[in-house]
């Protein structure tokens, strides 16, 4: 290649010298379920850290990233603004789990009543908490929402300002450890479990220079799963580094936790009509039929990445 061709290549990008592009992916840095994106380099990849599951998504539907993460209930809530979101994998899957203080009198579900319950708005905690409540006969009008972040909440619980938390990990277990044997903890795994998944949106799915970047992510996140479900002490001290969050929290918790890499299709429909009408409800819409719900779900990648 002659100097002027070669520098004219040079200007116009990587993409015109023959290099693939990179690929920059949204990523919740403060939750164990991005561990597969977090605990090691992939090459191609930007990672970009954000503070939560909405930060993220709203990355992706900006255009800002190609790909975020984010629980089944962001791509619900986005997907409205962004009908062209896509679920292309299932990183994790984690369970929740209520905290509450023993001198409240709360022993059990129905215990919350007129209670004050913390919640982060707008997130699978809040459908969480909303489906737990049901087990009980109760709504979320039943108690007193107190909206918080995870990380403020097992502070606020020990103050005490509230007297129940709804969250993921490690906040719950955080709440816990600080308050010791005044800790009730309610969960039940048959209530819910999160989703938390890798998605991105058509137009980066039909540019071929991208989805072949997006193929070669998820065949490393499928590499990396499979090493974190069989070797988990083997990437704790990244992922604590990573997180802010000491080994031992960690290992309390790994137990709530699957990385399959994977895409349960039938269950994750199941998942997605039973959470759209609580998504509709709480952005003031009415609910979309399934028919738009699957197509939410994007299977080739995954296909792809495992050819």
């Amino acid at each position: 290649m002659r100097r002027r061709t070669f520098l004219g290549a040079l200007a116009a990008g990587p993409a015109a010298l023959g290099a693939e592009p990179e690929l920059r992916v949204a990523v919740n840095r403060t939750t164990i379920e991005s561990a597969p994106l977090l605990v090691r380099e992939i090459p191609g990849v930007r990672i970009v850290p954000v503070a939560n599951g909405r930060a993220a998504s709203a990355q992706l539907v900006s255009g800002a990233v190609d790909a975020a993460t984010g629980s089944e209930t962001q791509a619900l809530l986005n997907s409205v603004a962004q009908p062209d979101l896509r679920i292309l994998l299932t990183l994790a899957e984690c369970r929740y789990r209520l905290v509450a203080r023993r001198s409240t009198g709360i022993r059990a579900v129905a215990d919350l009543h007129g209670k004050r319950v913390a919640v982060t708005k707008n997130t699978s905690a809040e459908y969480f908490l909303a489906e737990m409540l049901g087990t009980a006969r109760l709504k979320e009008s039943d108690v007193t929402l107190v909206p918080l972040e995870g990380e403020a909440m097992p502070a606020a619980l020990a103050k005490p300002d509230v007297d129940a938390i709804a969250i993921w990990e490690p906040h719950a277990q955080n709440a816990s450890d600080r308050l010791g044997g005044e800790a009730v903890v309610l969960e039940d795994p048959s209530v819910y479990g999160e989703r938390f998944n890798l998605n991105s949106t058509v137009r980066v799915l039909r540019d071929p220079a991208k989805r072949r970047a997006l193929v070669r992510l998820v065949r490393a996140v499928i590499r990396v799963s499979a090493q974190l479900e069989q070797s988990p002490h083997d990437f704790t001290p990244a992922l604590a580094q990573v997180l802010a969050t000491p080994e031992a929290v960690i290992a309390k918790v790994w137990g709530q936790f699957r990385f399959p890499a994977a895409l349960d299709e039938p269950q994750l429909r199941l998942v997605l009509e039973d959470m759209e009408p609580w998504a509709a409800a709480i952005t003031r819409r009415p609910p979309r039929p399934r028919a738009t719900l699957v197509t939410l779900i994007e299977s080739d990648i995954l296909a792809e990445a495992r050819q």
